[in-house]
């Protein structure tokens, strides 16, 4: 399924990338998106990146939680990067 939308939270504080990534998703969501992506960069040359460390704890909070159907993990050619399939909205 092709991305429909992309996010690059590159260079934003925790709290910056958190309020954009609720927005961003619940925006998608509305406009009836079902494939987004969600770039947090690879983290430096470990991989500790904050963002990419807090990611999966923001996508299970209870406000977005519901959003997302499922997640398909970063691949080994791009591990900065997540995948979200977004359920449908229901009338």
């Amino acid at each position: 399924m092709p991305t429909e939308r992309k996010l690059d939270l590159h260079g934003r504080t925790l709290e910056q990338a958190e309020r954009s990534l609720t927005r961003f998703l619940e925006q998608a969501q509305a406009d009836g998106v079902r494939m987004v992506e969600v770039v947090t960069g690879r983290g430096g040359l470990r991989g500790e990146g904050a963002i990419r460390r807090e990611l999966p704890h923001w996508l299970n909070l209870p406000r977005l939680r519901p959003l997302i159907l499922a997640a398909v993990h970063p691949h080994a050619a791009n591990p900065g990067a997540v995948r979200l399939l977004l359920r449908r909205v229901r009338a």
